[in-house]
């Protein structure tokens, strides 16, 4: 066999195996190699830190594959010798170079080596604590590895600790990104809140929250520039599986994020559909200012206690990111969520229905496949329209979207909850209690579901976790005591709960609600009034979400004290007040049935009838189980004042086993509620109510 050489002379094989060796080809070769692998490892640390875009990268590896032969090419026409360089041809073979062969290739070869394992040994010898040089990324084990990761709250390093709320931004948008992988695990951030950055006790937080890897990270914002930390640690052994540095501006903070997600995917060996890889890599905005304005309505939005006033300030901040960036789509998403939960928990009123409505699907219109967008239509149809098919369509679009994301488990669990799918509401919360098992929010809703079946053990256990990792939320506090007063009877754990709370601490009245209801049970008219004294607010929030004037709370507690006169005068004070709640909101079963008792209190025993079967024609037991138990409670109570005893009575019967027909306020019915308080008293000398007060808890029935 015959070879031929690139001059095209053509020899035998031996011969030009010689000449390579005689002309050096196979130590440019080598020396080529480890050159070359030097100079890509260099400039994945280089072009990073002087913010050159990913393309130059490839361009540059690219090159220097290219060149390896043409180096050959030119190692085998030219050779180096003491006359200069010459075409290899016109050496004589005796003529090449020998003494002291190949000792400036070997000594390139050599340094080339000695600078490799120098930057290999500096990309390795790094602390745990300081990844601030990109290292290469590093391949996980070959082992299968557990796809589980829970992001930990991100270190603010920046000197103005005003920007703490952008580091917590930033591990949101992060997990936010890593839920749209479903070949993840991804723990949401209300579970990892609690925790510390960079904490010392990995293992043990990897097994509260069951996941086998940890992503830590901190953030430094100065201006307009953003300097990003991460590393990802397998925490049962502390091995670094990934980490990398980022230095951007604010605007190209999106690719970070993105690449973050793909390069913890890459290390836990998960794979992204061509559809994941899509949404990972969309920039929500291009707009710092909105993005910025975002993330603070963000940090509003996701508070525990669910305050009006903190809904206000997301909402006001996601108009404003809006303002600056019309086709800002996740805040358009944002924006249409919190005004559906203030029109649920607070006001709901046409002008929330319609702003929630519109920006759901001017947030799909900007971007079809948003999963928050499908959430917050999702949101829409429960809250606002009561169509749940149409609620768990868009939940389950939302879903296929946002795989790990945990709000569209506890969401869809409370649509069957809210039909009255008890058995499923409760399998879907613990399903999601799986892959978020330390999601407050979603304890709570469990303990909520488990408080309105009256089974009060449970209840209260799942309301201990809440206040385990959320000891200061005051609301919690005064629930769970309520629970306690419900299972046993006593109102001594609810004044406990009141009297920790700070002095002066009330927002949007809820505290004085319960001080003066509480009181009241008590038949401690003195502890009622100051407690309504000493608040300086007009309206004040009941707990089920119906604003009331001071007015109205004032004339319960003359009532309670015998002066049934002055107590007309407070309630017509009262009456205008209520009555524009309910035209502001003329589908809300719960205002309606509050106006019924006012006008029961008053004597206006047609209108009082009236409103409260209204309420019940517009949330009807067998379609919103949940509001719909609690306006029949209302009902009870409006027949009990009004002397229409054997119907509240039949009522109150039927009710005692009916699930959600209790609640944290005076409109409860279990055997507690009857027995202490004052707004049953029309009822006490009956022997029928005399009989049920006597008698066991009746079992709740639900399937």
């Amino acid at each position: 066999m015959r070879c031929s050489n690139i001059t095209g002379i053509v020899m035998d094989p031996a011969t030009f195996f010689t000449e390579l060796k005689r002309r050096k080809v196979y130590r440019v070769a080598v020396a080529y190699a480890i050159v070359t692998w030097l100079l890509i490892q260099a400039a994945s640390i280089l072009f990073p830190t002087f913010e050159a875009p990913p393309w130059v990268m490839k361009v540059f590896v690219t090159a220097v594959i290219l060149g390896f032969p043409v180096a050959l090419v030119l190692a085998w026409a030219f050779e180096l010798t003491p006359e200069g360089l010459r075409r290899s041809e016109e050496v004589a073979p005796r003529e090449s170079k020998t003494r002291k062969p190949g000792s400036k290739w070997t000594a390139v070869i050599v340094t080339a080596a000695v600078l490799a394992a120098a930057l290999l040994a500096f990309q390795f010898a790094r602390t745990r604590r300081s990844p601030a040089i990109e290292p290469p990324k590093q391949t996980a084990p070959t082992a299968t590895l557990d796809k589980s990761v829970a992001v930990l709250p991100f270190e603010n390093l920046s000197s103005d600790k005003e920007n703490a709320f952008f580091a917590q931004g930033i591990q949101d948008e992060i997990i936010t990104t890593l839920s749209k992988i479903s070949g993840l695990r991804v723990i949401s951030r209300t579970s990892t809140a609690r925790y510390n950055s960079a904490p010392e006790n990995l293992p043990e937080i990897a097994r509260q929250l069951r996941v086998s890897n940890m992503l830590e990270g901190s953030v430094q914002k100065v201006g307009d520039r953003v300097h990003i930390n991460v590393q990802l640690i397998q925490a049962d052994t502390d091995a670094h599986l990934w980490a990398q540095s980022y230095d951007r501006q604010l605007t190209d903070i999106f690719s970070v994020e993105a690449e973050v997600a793909k390069s913890i995917a890459d290390s836990l060996q998960a794979t992204l559909s061509p559809q994941e890889k899509a949404r990972v890599e969309i920039k929500p905005t291009t707009n710092a200012d909105a993005y910025v304005l975002y993330l603070r309505g963000r940090e509003y939005q996701t508070r525990p206690d669910n305050l009006l006033q903190d809904f206000r300030s997301a909402i006001n901040l996601y108009d404003q990111a809006i303002k600056l960036d019309p086709k800002f789509a996740l805040a358009h998403a944002r924006l249409s969520a919190t005004a559906s939960n203030i029109y649920h928990f607070y006001e709901p009123t046409e002008t929330w229905k319609q702003k929630a409505h519109a920006e759901a699907l001017e947030s799909l219109r900007v971007q079809p496949n948003l999963g928050e967008g499908h959430l917050a239509l999702g949101l829409y149809h429960y809250y606002m329209e009561g169509d749940y098919e149409a609620a768990l369509r868009e939940l389950g679009l939302a879903a296929d979207a946002l795989p790990n994301d945990g709000d569209v488990g506890l969401y869809t669990a409370a649509v069957e909850r809210r039909r009255g799918k008890w058995t499923q509401a409760l399998a879907t919360y613990q399903r999601a209690e799986e892959v978020d098992p330390r999601n407050p929010v979603m304890l709570y809703d469990a303990s909520q579901t488990y408080f309105g079946l009256r089974d009060w053990r449970t209840a209260a256990e799942r309301m201990d976790r809440v206040l385990a990792l959320f000891p200061d939320s005051f609301n919690v506090k005064i629930q769970r005591a309520y629970i306690e007063f419900c299972w046993k009877g006593s109102t001594a754990p609810i004044k406990s709960a009141l009297e920790s709370l700070p002095p002066n601490f009330d927002p949007d009245g809820v505290v004085t609600f319960a001080r003066w209801d509480v009181s009241l049970m008590d038949r401690d008219v003195v502890a009622a009034e100051k407690a309504l004294a000493a608040c300086q607010l007009d309206t004040i929030a009941s707990q089920t979400g119906v604003p009331l004037p001071k007015s109205y709370l004032q004339a319960c507690v003359d009532l309670v004290r015998g002066d049934a006169a002055k107590a007309r005068t407070e309630f017509e004070a009262a009456r205008p007040s209520i009555e524009k709640i309910v035209v502001n909101s003329p589908q809300d079963g719960t205002r309606r049935a509050q106006l019924g008792l006012l006008y029961a209190f008053l004597g206006r025993k047609e209108d009082a009838l009236r409103e409260g079967q209204r309420a019940m024609e517009l949330k009807p037991i067998t379609h919103d189980v949940i509001e719909g138990a609690i306006v029949e409670d209302f009902y009870a109570l409006t027949c009990a004042r009004l002397g229409e005893t054997d119907e509240a009575i039949s009522r109150i019967e039927r009710l005692l086993t009916t699930p959600f027909a209790v609640d944290y306020a005076d409109e409860s019915i279990t055997l507690s509620d009857l027995r202490q308080r004052w707004e049953w008293d029309p009822l006490r000398k009956d022997p029928r109510f005399q009989k049920i007060l006597a008698g066991p808890e009746p079992k709740t029935l639900y399937n």
